[in-house]
């Protein structure tokens, strides 16, 4: 029998198909009847059903200065330290995700007043990972 089930995997709900045998076959042994072949190609990966909004992390929080995580991930590297002067672009963390690494850049120019999270830390797309106060 073929059984349509939601499954929900770091937060993407995909609508897949599993087989699941004929409970009267499995109890008296008999190994599970030949499933037909599909009518239409089978797709690679399922297609990500629509799921209620994640709870926004420090978004609408991030305050004056705020630098926000591009993506969700583990940080892998901070290379700024609260105190140093930074100028717009230049590189303070990275951000591993799917054996990818991101780097996160400053946003404007001015001193690092707070880093907020520490390596190996598991951060959320739109989190504030640090905070740049303007130079005076």
């Amino acid at each position: 029998m073929i059984k349509k089930l939601r499954v929900t995997v770091d937060g993407k709900s995909y609508d897949v198909s599993v087989e699941v045998p004929d409970e009267s076959n499995a109890s008296a042994g008999a190994p599970p009847p030949p499933v037909a072949a599909p009518s239409a190609p089978a797709q690679s990966a399922p297609a990500p059903v629509a799921s209620a909004p994640a709870a926004p992390v420090a978004k609408t929080s991030s305050g004056p200065g705020g630098v926000l995580s591009p993506l969700a991930g583990r940080i892998i590297a901070i290379l700024a330290t609260p105190g140093q002067a930074v100028k717009e672009g230049d590189h303070i963390l990275t951000i591993e995700a799917m054996k990818m690494n991101t780097s996160v850049t400053a946003p404007k120019s001015g001193k690092v007043s707070e880093i907020l999270t520490t390596v190996g830390s598991a951060v959320e797309e739109g989190q504030v990972l640090a905070r740049i106060e303007d130079s005076k």
